[in-house]
């Protein structure tokens, strides 16, 4: 009598294991559920325009709580960049019901009657990620796999430069912008994401009040008041030229990783190509970026004003990519974690030229780089922030420009370093790791607190030329050293930098400082140098080259090599040491 009791013991096992088998195989989503999304991903394999796409399967980033970055900002967070809390479903965009007239024509719409299309929102009302999106720091992501159809005539970049669907290959990392049916609209080869350990992953772009189709819009009025929505959007795909607009932008995000890295929020964000001229953003909501561009979007931009009053807040701010052309732009940011001139995960390029560019919360520089960003007869200030952060593998070059910075206060602690241009790897995997370069030619640069230069944690080579360098905080000229760890800068101990400085025509005045566990080769060109290196005792590797300069000294110096005339060197009653022998 037990024999049938086993029988159905097995077919009950049977089919709770067939229930499991169907409900793996039913995992895979489809395209549509990522409508209006950026996803991140490794592709697996390649059939004619079918590419399978692994999404997720990596933690976001190294195990640990999230690293800060150089102030810090308002409630720790880092300047101009996420606060790295991101977890699996809180990548979404907000649903409900979109503003009353939200998809209504501007004033000045096309002339054939296609002004812009409605909400932008994904099916069903809402942008939220699907599972397995991206996680925090230290966390874990399910692997979904997703076969998209990319079209021999979808835009393709590769390191912001054009290039062909077929260019994609096995094993490349690719960022993949949906348009809002979840047909893929551009793709971005090479794109970095995740950090160390980190992999391919999931973020939103938020949904719009108004979305831009290709046109001339003049004098249009944009509003949001919604959280994770932009005031107004260019998607992948689309040409829009602008002038004279005016963008509002309230309502608060509630990711503020989409935020830094997909645009959510943002007072316009860019998919497509836009040109500008004349417009006004105004934002004033906690992660609402001015203009944000990502992937393989562009933007021109000439007389734009752009004001944004809360934390996460930046000025222009390219990511994934994206590229941002801006001349005599006038930005100002207020809040913490907001630099008026930014980049994000996955970088870009950004080109200024003229205009005004002021913050004034901690932690926002006006320039903080995972990009190569340069900057040419423009105004540049921090008034509670250090002027130029550099990230990684990336570059800030500066031309005739008035630069300064006041960081009086940091997130770090009273430890922290305080400074004016600081080149650092964070290791949050929001930049490559590398060497950064800042390089700079005429033009002033003003300290008004701490160091001129610091460098931490990376190799660095930092270029001056005729520049007018202001040390009015009295901190050293150049500070090449470790740091404490307790920010994730590295390991305490072997976390140093490295650094090259290459001076030419140039003045420099004050004490350079090298730790143990550091180095600098300097070189300098007709140039004048009045101070010392490590007037203390000998430290790290400090090579020291002159050609046609003059060294005067004002202490004790302490190097390893040096190279040049020593008659050009005035002692002062004071000594360079290399190594343990007496130069002069």
């Amino acid at each position: 009598m037990k024999k049938p009791a086993v029988r159905i013991a097995l077919v009950t096992v049977l089919a709770v294991l067939m229930g499991l088998a169907s409900a793996c195989s039913s995992s895979s989503p489809t395209t549509a559920t990522y409508a209006n999304q950026t996803v991140t991903a490794q592709v697996v394999s390649i059939s004619g325009v079918q590419f399978t796409l692994s999404v997720g399967g990596q933690g976001g980033g190294p195990g640990g709580a999230p690293t800060d970055m150089p102030s810090g900002g308002a409630n720790g967070q880092r300047p101009a960049m996420p606060s790295g809390q991101g977890s699996a479903g809180n990548q979404g965009g907000q649903g409900g019901t979109p503003p009353s007239g939200q998809g209504a024509p501007p004033s000045g719409a096309p002339a054939d009657g296609s002004g812009p299309s409605g909400n932008g929102s994904a099916p069903g009302g809402s942008g939220s990620a699907p599972a397995g999106s991206q996680g925090g720091p230290g966390g874990s992501q399910a692997t979904t796999t997703l076969v998209v159809t990319i079209a021999s005539s979808t835009p393709v970049t590769d390191s912001n430069q054009t290039a062909a669907v077929s260019d994609i290959k096995v094993g490349d990392t690719v960022t993949v912008v949906f348009d809002a049916s979840g047909k893929v609209a551009s793709v971005a080869i090479g794109v970095a994401s995740g950090g160390p350990g980190g992999g391919s992953g999931t973020g939103s772009n938020g949904t719009a009040a108004t979305t831009l189709v290709s046109g001339t819009y003049t004098g249009a009025s944009y509003t949001s008041s919604s959280a994770d929505e932009n005031a107004a959007r260019v998607e992948a795909g689309s040409q829009v030229t602008l002038s004279d607009a005016t963008v509002t932008k309230t309502g608060d995000t509630t990711s503020t990783d989409n935020s830094d890295f997909y645009g959510q929020n943002a007072g316009i964000l860019v998919l497509g190509t836009m040109t500008d001229t004349g417009s006004t953003i105004t934002t004033n909501a906690a992660g609402a970026n001015g203009i944000l561009v990502n992937g393989s979007g562009n933007a021109t931009l000439t007389g734009t004003t752009i004001n944004t009053s809360s934390n996460n807040s930046g000025g222009i701010d390219a990511t994934g990519g994206g590229a941002i052309t801006a001349t005599n732009l006038n930005v100002t940011t207020q809040g913490g974690s907001s630099a008026a001139i930014r980049s994000d995960r996955g970088g870009g390029t950004i080109k200024v030229t003229g205009g005004t560019f002021t913050t004034g919360g901690v932690g926002s520089p006006v320039i903080y780089s995972t990009a190569d960003i340069s900057a040419d007869s423009a105004a540049l200030t921090s008034n509670a922030s250090e002027a130029v952060v550099i990230e990684g593998m990336n570059s800030v070059t500066l031309t005739n420009s008035t630069v300064s910075g006041d960081m009086t206060s940091s997130a770090g602690g009273s430890n922290e370093n305080l400074h004016s241009v600081m080149i650092y790897q964070s290791m949050s995997g929001d930049s490559t790791t590398g060497q950064g370069k800042f390089s700079m030619t005429g033009g002033t640069l003003t300290s008004k607190n701490g160091d001129v230069f610091y460098v931490t944690n990376t190799s660095a080579v930092i270029t001056l030329s005729g520049v007018d360098i202001v040390n009015e905080g009295g901190g050293s000229l150049f500070t090449i050293s470790g740091n404490d760890s307790s920010r994730n800068w590295g390991t305490s101990g072997s976390n140093g930098g490295t650094c090259e400085v290459d001076a030419s025509a140039q003045t420099l005045a004050g004490n350079i400082v090298v730790d143990s566990i550091s180095s600098l080769n300097l070189t300098t060109t007709d140039s004048n140098f009045t101070g010392t290196i490590n007037p203390d005792a000998a430290a790290g590797t400090v090579n020291v080259t002159m050609i046609g300069s003059t060294w005067t000294l004002t202490g004790d110096a302490h190097i390893t090599s040096f190279s040049g005339d020593t008659s050009q060197i005035v002692a002062n009653g004071h000594h360079v040491y290399v190594g343990n022998t007496t130069l002069i």
